[in-house]
């Protein structure tokens, strides 16, 4: 670096003053100086070149050239500071690292954008420290706020506290806030929506391309405008250039000079639309308006918001102090509306990041502003420089720029243009806005016919000096320079950075990187660990009320594709979340390819709360209920806890497994079920009860017995339990969709089959019957005896109708089986959840089913089966599904040691503590561990839904036993 500034100072023919500076910052600020210099002659020959002799105009280089020349010099020392600083903070011991202070305000922790920051952030080795409010943080309590942090992020709902405890006079250079007060106040609302800025200028809405009442809360909602035809024109005129409203996102740099950038995506909105849509604004422009207009069009949006930020910043501009926050910034939000012209007009100001025109089902709010956030850190902090945290003197000029030089930059304007130029090479998704070529050309033609009219005035007098949005036009003059020599051309559409490496929403080609960006829900789940892409395994935990979770995964790059579950699951569904674990897995694919190949797997466990129980140590009452109100499916019935009034009467055994009943639970209150032991629930019929079979009786009672199980899940769950309680454990199990048959029940002196119907993944007309279902059951479970010896339960969570049972009815009479006993399981509880993939019921539907059910019941006793009224007992608590998508489980297999299950087993009664007559999820549990278990590990059938009903179903099978 110092070879160079020694050549720049031998071509000016200077000598280096003596400061007392060190030599570094003595060797810059003579380059700088003699930056301006050349930079001053460079524009006085441009403004009086007409007038030069031809053969002096001969004697000299192009000035464009010199110009460019010094520019390039002049980068290379901003490129050689920022090394040496680079250099110097790598070879410190230990390793500094900066500190980010994030307030949330109301965000919780399990918003995607603070987890965004946090990655982020830590990505770019930022410590990070959390706080709600700028008052609560303990890094901002002293020095009103100036302490030892390098960025402040203040989120939406903290604005307030970072604007009142946070003096932006005091800041140190080196320290960063996400606000600038000047944007804030000047697109505040005046009242009405009228902007500040507009209400205390001279400046009137016409000399503006905006609407006075574009700021604030007030704002009416926009509407894009319809699209108005003109009855005069010709039949073949074109339509109309654009209609359209288009939310722009701006990121404002500095205020003087204004610095500003343009995301590339934009929120598109137009008539055809309801919802708005993120996309680049140049291949909108591109598609809507092709390629010559499209590219004055995107001029039109760069003048017009540029002209409205320098209108609102010039009224600021007095107040402006001293020591202003130089790297602070702010990230806004210009709603543009397209009424049939390029040239659109500014209708809404937002000081924030705006999506609500996005749809917030798909998550498409939260993926944009995620995106533009993200994209936002990289852009602006992987350019910060070391220099201000090295230089403690402020306001101290570097090399002093005595004499004919004229003007000096501070460590405020040097640090600024250090940035800038560090943003501006390298390739992002933010476009620059202000300043630009085009908005100086005026200017500069303006003043070139100026000095023509007085060229010999100004032959004389020397130059005005150059400000630092001179230096900042250089720049950006040398960097398209560069871009259009290297184009080949002397046009190019975007100046710059115009090229997106962050942004991916039209990645093409093979997945090069598979892994997500983030992992979006609904509600949101706080993982574990904090999602991180590398990490490929989380858990969480969710609420007994949390019955479903929406999901979509997002891709780091468009390229890959997300599947859920499997190779040709959805990339984003409705997952319902069944009481104790479930796993969700995600499947990150490249697609590129003929057969699709799965790069990356992630896996999240979710783990469902049972409902929250009050245990009773005192005094408490019965409570009851039948439906919850959640779920109504009997309109004319009360809903929720109501007072349960025990019988006086003496208990009586129940004569059907159909008996109307409800729930019973002990409460404190019946007026708030927070105060209930949901441990001890039990379901009671009214005037009887069902009578628990113990295992001694219960294996004599299925000695030389064959039952046999026709229908879905739900039904197999019922055919497990029974195979535990009387073989004392599970010993096989398996989700089942064919025929099965276990021979080897109650020491080999009972037989259970299970045939699945209905075969709902294969194609219809390779579907097999309910009739010949049922044949291969009972043809495969023979030799059967015509006598209650032999057994069929039949049912299921929603095929069965009245029509099934009269087929049950016609095969028993043709296969002489007419004096079997059958059971008949009814309709259930399931397909409640608005779930993707399978067809959801809406509540009229599900009051229909209801309905259906008691047209079974009275179909089946008319044929003298036994009923088990399922779908009564599982409405009431339909929450408590378990895995399954169709939310219709009520059971679960799960595999034990030979330790048992002890802790959920803490009750030794076999009847619930609410009634003594009605049948609890504690039942059978100690029957069942009273028998040693057979090998080292076995199953066991967990539910207590599914125990109730399959308890009632013993009963039935041997209704002569007794407690």
């Amino acid at each position: 670096m110092r070879s160079l500034l020694a050549s720049l100072l031998r071509e000016a023919g200077m000598l280096l003053p003596r400061r007392s500076c060190s030599g570094p910052l003595l060797l810059l600020g003579v380059a700088v100086c003699l930056f301006y210099q050349t930079l001053m002659v460079a524009r006085n020959r441009l403004r009086s070149g007409p007038q030069q002799p031809a053969g002096d105009v001969r004697s000299r280089r192009p000035t464009e050239e010199v110009l460019m020349e010094k520019t390039r010099r002049f980068i290379c020392t901003l490129e050689a500071v920022q090394r040496d600083a680079q250099v110097q903070v790598r070879s410190e011991s230990p390793p500094r690292r900066r500190r980010v202070v994030v307030l949330t305000g109301r965000h919780s922790s399990s918003d995607t954008e603070i987890q965004l920051y946090q990655r982020v952030l830590q990505q770019l080795d930022y410590q990070v420290q959390r706080s709600r409010y700028a008052e609560t943080s303990s890094s901002l309590r002293l020095n009103t706020g100036v302490g030892g942090w390098s960025l402040l992020l203040c989120l939406s709902s903290a604005e307030s506290s970072c604007l009142r405890r946070i003096s932006f006079s005091r800041l140190q250079l080196h320290q960063t806030v996400n606000l600038l007060p000047e944007l804030m106040e000047a697109f505040s609302d005046a009242g009405a929506g009228l902007c500040h800025f507009l209400a205390r200028s001279y400046l009137t809405g016409s000399e503006l391309p905006m609407r006075p009442h574009s700021c604030g809360l007030t704002n009416q909602k926009l509407q894009v405008p319809q699209e108005v035809v003109d009855s005069d024109s010709p039949v073949e005129a074109p339509p109309p250039a654009l209609v359209a409203m288009v939310n722009v996102y701006v990121l404002v740099t500095s205020v003087n000079p204004l610095i500003s950038f343009m995301h590339a995506i934009s929120v598109v909105m137009t008539n055809q639309e309801q919802r708005g849509r993120a996309l680049k604004l140049s291949d909108f422009l591109l598609q809507q308006l092709g390629p010559n207009t499209s590219h004055d069009a995107l001029g039109q949006v760069k003048r017009v918001i540029g002209e409205v930020l320098q209108a609102a910043l010039s009224t600021n501009q007095e107040k402006e102090t001293l020591n202003r926050c130089v790297l602070c910034y702010q990230l806004m939000t210009f709603t543009l509306q397209f009424s049939g012209s390029v040239t659109p007009v500014v209708v809404q100001v937002d000081v924030d990041l705006n999506v609500s025109s996005l749809s917030d089902d798909t998550f498409d709010r939260q993926i944009t502003k995620d995106l533009i956030l993200e994209d936002t850190l990289h852009f602006l902090l992987s350019s910060h420089t070391h220099l201000s945290s090295e230089t403690q003197t402020e306001g101290r000029q570097y090399g002093g720029c005595r004499g004919t030089l004229g003007v000096c930059l501070t460590e405020e304007e040097f640090l600024l243009l250090l940035q800038f130029q560090q943003q501006i090479k390298t390739p992002s998704a933010f476009h620059l806005l202000y300043p630009s070529l085009s908005s100086t050309s005026s200017s500069s033609s303006s003043s070139s016919s100026s000095s023509s009219s007085s060229s010999s005035s100004s032959s004389s007098s020397p130059p005005p000096p150059l400000s630092v949005s001179d230096l900042l036009i250089s720049i950006v003059r040398l960097y398209e320079l560069q871009r259009n020599q290297s184009l080949g051309t002397d046009e190019a559409e975007n100046p710059t950075n115009q090229e997106s490496a962050l942004s991916t929403l039209h990645d093409e080609g093979s997945c090069v990187d598979p892994h997500l960006r983030q992992i979006y829900t609904d509600p949101p789940l706080t993982l574990t660990p904090p999602f991180n892409p590398t990490l490929k395994e989380y858990r969480a935990e969710v609420t007994f009320d949390t019955v479903t979770v929406r999901i979509r995964p997002e891709p780091v790059s468009s390229a890959c594709r997300v599947h859920l579950d499997e190779h040709g699951g959805p990339r984003m569904a409705n997952y319902p979340v069944g009481l104790g674990n479930s796993r969700i897995s995600i499947l990150v694919t490249d697609d590129a390819e003929t057969e699709p190949v799965v790069m990356t797997i992630y896996t999240v466990h979710v783990y469902r709360e049972s409902q929250p129980s009050l245990p009773m140590f005192g005094d408490h009452v019965t409570c009851s209920f039948l439906q919850d109100c959640g779920l109504r499916v009997e309109p004319s019935r009360s809903c929720g806890l109501q007072p349960f009034i025990q019988s006086t009467s003496p208990p009586v055994t129940c004569s059907s497994g159909h008996q109307p009943g409800r729930w019973v639970v002990p409460c404190l209150s019946c007026s708030d079920n927070r105060t209930c032991d949901w441990r001890e629930v039990a379901w009671q019929p009214d005037g009887c009860y069902h009578p628990l079979v113990e295992r001694p009786l219960l294996q004599d009672c299925m000695t030389d017995r064959k039952v046999m199980f026709i229908g879905d899940s739900t039904n197999r769950g019922m055919m497990y339990y029974l195979l535990e309680r009387v073989n004392s454990s599970l010993e096989d199990w398996g989700k089942a969709h064919d025929l099965l048959l276990y021979r080897n029940l109650n020491g080999g002196r009972s037989q259970v089959s299970y045939s699945y119907y209905p075969q709902f993944w294969l194609e219809k007309s390779h579907r097999p019957t309910f009739r010949q279902a049922l044949l291969q059951v009972i043809h495969r479970s023979r030799p059967l005896v015509n006598s209650n010896m032999t057994v069929l339960v039949v049912g299921g969570v929603q095929w069965l109708n009245t029509d099934h049972l009269r087929t049950v009815k016609e095969v028993l009479n043709r296969e002489s089986l007419s004096d079997i006993l059958v059971v008949v399981k009814s309709l259930g509880m399931g397909f409640h959840l608005p779930v993707d993939g399978i067809r959801s019921l809406s509540l009229k539907e599900i009051q229909q089913r209801y309905r259906e059910n008691s047209d079974i019941i009275t179909t089946a006793k008319h044929h003298g089966y036994e009923v088990i009224d399922t779908f009564s007992i599982t409405m009431g608590r339909y929450k408590e599904f378990l895995q399954g998508r169709c939310a219709c489980h009520f059971h679960e297999v799960e595999k034990v040691e030979s330790s048992g299950f002890s802790e959920n087993t803490t009750s030794s009664t076999n009847r619930s503590r609410s009634t003594g007559t009605a049948l609890s999820s504690h039942s059978a549990e100690l029957d069942t561990l009273q028998e040693a278990w057979p090998k080292a590990s076995s199953y066991h059938v967990r539910g207590p839904v599914n125990q109730v009903y399959s308890e009632i179903l013993l009963s039935r099978l041997c209704p002569k036993t007794r407690n």
